[in-house]
C-alpha cells in the first residue's frame, strides 16, 4: 500500500509522521493520507529498510539525518528530538523534464523574459534564483543547465543529488556528514575549493546556505563566470541582504563595503520565482547595475 504512494509521479513530499498520521503534498498542498501502515510495526520495519539502503546514521547522539533514497531527498529526525517519534519527510527529485522551452509553453514566463534568461545564460552572467520554499528553483536552475552545449564543463556543489548534469563531460561534488562516525565531514566550503582545481567552465552550487558563500563568490568574482547558484529568498532585496550574512559567516573579518563589492562583481542578476495560487511562476529579472553607499542598484529588465 504504501509503495503506492512512493510511485505515485503527482506526488512532491510525503511526510510520515506516525503509522496512521501520513501527509501529502500535490500541487503545493498537504492533505492527509488515505494510505496507512497496518501497524507500528510495520512502520518501524519500513524506517528500519530506508535507513539502512539510505546508509542513514540516526542515534542518540545525531538523532536526525539527511540523505536521498530512490527518487527523494530523505531527512529524518527521532526521539529526542522528536519526542511525538520518527518523523520521516520525503521529498521526491524533480524529473529532469523541464526545459526552458517547456517553461515558456506552460506559461511559467513570456517569450520575452525567456529570451533574455537565454542571453544571459550564453554570455555567461552569474545568476542568483532566489525564491520560497517549492517555487522551483531547482527545477528552473535544471532547465538552465539544457541550454549549454555539450563541450562545456560543469561542475555541481550540493547537499543532496538534485541536479542534473548536462553532459558526459560534467561532474557533481557531494557533500559529507559523518556524524557518529571518525571520518571527517566535507562541507560545500570543501568542494567549491575542490572544483577549483577540476578545470571548471561554470561552477552550479544547488544551494547557497552557509559559510561556503565567500569562497563561491571569491571563484565567479576572479574569472570563474557563468555561473549559477539558488538561494532561499522571496525578493532580489531579501535575497542579497541573505546573502551579505552568509558571506559574513566565512569571513567575519571583512567589512560590508567589500563583501558588497564582491557580490556586485560575482552575480550579474537575480531571478526571482515564485509560486502563485498553485502555479509557479517568475517572478522578475533584476541586473546588479551599481553599488551606491545606501546599497545595490537594481535594473528590473522583467
Amino acid at each position: 500500500m504504501i509503495e503506492s504512494l512512493l510511485c505515485d509521479p503527482s506526488l512532491t513530499e510525503i511526510i510520515f509522521q506516525s503509522s496512521k498520521n501520513i501527509w501529502l503534498e500535490k500541487d503545493g498542498r498537504l492533505t492527509p493520507s488515505e494510505v496507512q501502515f497496518s501497524s507500528e510495526l510495520e512502520y518501524h520495519n519500513f524506517l528500519q529498510n530506508l535507513i539502512l539502503e539510505a546508509r542513514l546514521r540516526p542515534d542518540l547522539e545525531t538523532p536526525f539525518a539527511d540523505g536521498t533514497w530512490r527518487d527523494f531527498r530523505v531527512h529524518l529526525i527521532q526521539a529526542p528530538l522528536s519526542p511525538q517519534g520518527p518523523v520521516l519527510t520525503l521529498r521526491k527529485r524533480a524529473p529532469c523534464s523541464w526545459t526552458l522551452e517547456h517553461l515558456k509553453n506552460s506559461g511559467w514566463a513570456p517569450e520575452s523574459a525567456i529570451q533574455i534568461l537565454e542571453k544571459m545564460i550564453r554570455d555567461k552572467k552569474s545568476l542568483l534564483i532566489v525564491g520560497a520554499t517549492g517555487t522551483g528553483k531547482t527545477s528552473v536552475l535544471n532547465a538552465c543547465l539544457k541550454t549549454l552545449p555539450a563541450h562545456e564543463r560543469v561542475l555541481v556543489i550540493e547537499d543532496t543529488d538534485e541536479i542534473y548534469l548536462p553532459n558526459n563531460i560534467s561532474v557533481k561534488l557531494l557533500t559529507r556528514t559523518t556524524e557518529g562516525t571518525d571520518l571527517p565531514s566535507y562541507t560545500q566550503t570543501d568542494l567549491v575549493k575542490q572544483s577549483l582545481r577540476m578545470r571548471p567552465d561554470r561552477i552550479i552550487m544547488g544551494e547557497v546556505r552557509g559559510g561556503e558563500a565567500k569562497d563561491l563568490l571569491l571563484a565567479f568574482s576572479t574569472g570563474h563566470t557563468g555561473g549559477l547558484a539558488t538561494l532561499h529568498a522571496e525578493t532580489e532585496r531579501q535575497a542579497l541582504m541573505r546573502l551579505e550574512m552568509l558571506v559574513q559567516m566565512g569571513a567575519p573579518q571583512w567589512s560590508l563595503h567589500t563583501i558588497r563589492t564582491l557580490i556586485q562583481t560575482s552575480f550579474s542578476a537575480v531571478i526571482v520565482v515564485e509560486r502563485k495560487n498553485e502555479k509557479r511562476k517568475l517572478a522578475s529579472i533584476a541586473k546588479i547595475v551599481a553599488l551606491e553607499e545606501t546599497g545595490f542598484c537594481l535594473e528590473k529588465i522583467f
